[in-house]
């Protein structure tokens, strides 16, 4: 029994932004339906890597957000397929899109007009910068985001250029951010009969994560910079070389503190009044001339592995691991956030479900569909189309 078995969802999102939103749900028994136009399809399916060769290859990277759905083939841009994304609005609980701003409305397919056949609808649009703003008509990545939102600025070393955040994380925000609020909206709806909008922007979600930067500038006009490795004011918090490689340590409290200076046999720095409290620590000259010196002479004279058999389960310390090291890491196969996945003869490894719920788990094994490979299925299911009209509609490029 899944939480969300009795929802269904319409997807006409591609990319990530969207398509991880709906996998989530899929993941936790919603049906998933994966609109795509048959003439352009969600163009990751052609990004690197591949499962397979030739016309039976996948993307791992289409399957990676795409797991759990059934998937039709429908061109909007036609007015067929138009009257048929509104039958199937009649029978669905969310839509969801991640088109620019404004475009659904263009399509005479917006939610004051999906509204009107299904007052029940959760519609939710996920974009660049919402569907309001002077931003409102303009394209966005990724990329975008971490620009305008301040997060990019503040990423690097402060003697460089700010380095873009090594992963896709408007992407990500915009696509947590939208299922909190499809999920609420959903509640809602079920208890109301009410549907509505929502609307979340990648550059609004990318803004909220950084963190206390806002309330620096707004209070003590502040305005973050790079800082590399290092807390604005806690220290010690940072990275450290091992013998073998490199560590995060944060003990900076006075007792992750005593511990630390017990583990490497000199207690008697707990005595020196220039840092015997926490806060005498956090003080930066101090660091950088008896703290930070002494954790790397420690550091140094053991490997990764040493130091975390030794402290990692009294201080906060942990080797910092590339991608090989992270999926082959115990913690997370015991959760299960590797998972197979099979295609053909091939199994590729992708990331699991982080939602853990104890009556009612989420399934991550579910496959990915070919573009219009549930044609049958669903428009026969939901709308009672015949095995002629299914040919009829492919005919005229509708599906």
């Amino acid at each position: 029994m899944q939480p969300l078995k009795d929802m269904t969802v319409l997807d006409l999102t591609r990319v990530v932004a969207g398509p991880y939103c709906t996998m989530i749900l899929g993941d936790l028994g919603a049906k998933v339906i994966k609109i795509e136009n048959p003439e352009d399809p969600d163009y990751v399916r052609t990004f690197e890597p591949f499962l397979g060769e030739g016309a039976d290859s996948l993307s791992g990277f289409f399957a990676q957000y795409n797991r759990n759905k059934s998937g039709v083939s429908l061109n909007l841009k036609k007015e067929e397929g138009k009257e048929i994304l509104k039958e199937l609005v009649k029978k669905v609980d969310v839509l969801v899109e991640n088109y620019r701003g404004g475009v659904m409305n263009k399509l005479g397919l917006g939610y004051d007009v999906l509204k009107e056949i299904n007052p029940k609808l959760v519609y939710v649009a996920i974009s660049g910068y919402g569907q309001d703003g002077p931003y409102v008509n303009r394209p966005s990545y990724d990329n975008c985001a971490q620009a305008l939102s301040g997060i990019w600025s503040m990423n690097g070393y402060p003697d460089r250029p700010p380095v873009r955040v090594g992963t896709i994380i408007g992407d990500l925000a915009a696509s947590f951010f939208g299922t909190i609020g499809l999920l609420t909206a959903y509640i809602h709806a079920q208890n109301t009969g009410q549907g509505q909008m929502v609307d979340v922007a990648q550059l609004d979600s990318t803004f909220c994560l950084t963190e206390i930067a806002v309330g620096n500038y707004s209070i003590d006009g502040k305005i973050q910079e790079p800082l590399g490795n290092v807390h604005p004011f806690v220290r010690p918090y940072d990275l450290y070389q091992s013998k073998d490689g490199y560590i995060f340590f944060g003990g900076y409290t006075d007792k992750f503190w005593k511990i630390t200076c017990d583990f490497f046999g000199e207690p008697e720095l707990l005595d020196d009044s220039e840092i015997d409290t926490m806060k005498k620590r956090y003080n930066e000259e101090v660091y950088l001339r008896k703290i930070k010196p002494k954790l790397d002479q420690w550091f140094s004279t053991y490997t990764s592995a040493e130091l975390q058999a030794g402290l990692s389960e009294d201080v906060p310390l942990t080797p910092v691991n590339n991608i090989a090291q992270a999926m082959a890491d115990p913690q997370l196969n015991a959760r299960d956030m590797i998972i197979d996945y099979k295609h053909g003869d091939q199994i590729g490894k992708l990331f699991g479900n982080p939602i853990k719920l104890s009556e009612t788990p989420a399934d991550p094994i579910g496959l990915a569909p070919a573009l219009g490979q549930h044609n049958a299925e669903i428009f026969k299911e939901f709308l009672g189309y015949t095995q002629e009209k299914l040919e009829e509609l492919h005919v005229k490029g509708v599906i």
